[in-house]
């Protein structure tokens, strides 16, 4: 297993995200493109950027910083916490109202509202934790 946000586990997410036809299918239904970002609150980078171009991650860790759309930063233990035993959104509202998961960059209401984002956050989480 990889450690987390490292190059090994940045390439093995890119791959299980891209490989997921249920994830990329309801993004590319969306027309999402983005730049997400995960990182530790303590750093001033994130440590992890993925480039989201039509569902698909098309590049990893190559995006400038004033691209990134959506950062969303947690503690070591809280990362481990969600993905070793992935969340529903019950779980990830109670880490966001309780600031064990920040987003520095985008807006976690309305990304929770929009039914092919919120799913595709869920399910990236569980994405995180296979590549663990």
């Amino acid at each position: 297993m990889a450690e987390l946000f490292s190059k090994e586990w940045s390439q093995a997410f890119m791959d299980a995200w891209n490989s997921d036809e249920a994830l990329t299918a309801s993004l590319q239904k969306a027309g999402f493109n983005s730049v997400v970002a995960f990182g530790l609150p303590e750093v001033t980078e994130p440590a992890f950027i993925m480039t989201i171009e039509n569902g698909i991650v098309a590049s990893i860790n190559n995006a400038p910083l004033e691209d990134i759309k959506w950062d969303i930063r947690a503690s070591t233990e809280n990362w481990i916490s969600l993905i070793v035993k992935p969340p529903g959104l019950m779980k990830l509202g109670i880490a966001y109202t309780s600031r064990k998961l920040r987003f520095t960059k985008g807006d976690y209401a309305t990304m929770i509202k929009d039914p092919s984002l919120a799913g595709a956050f869920v399910k990236s989480f569980a994405l995180m934790g296979k590549v663990l």
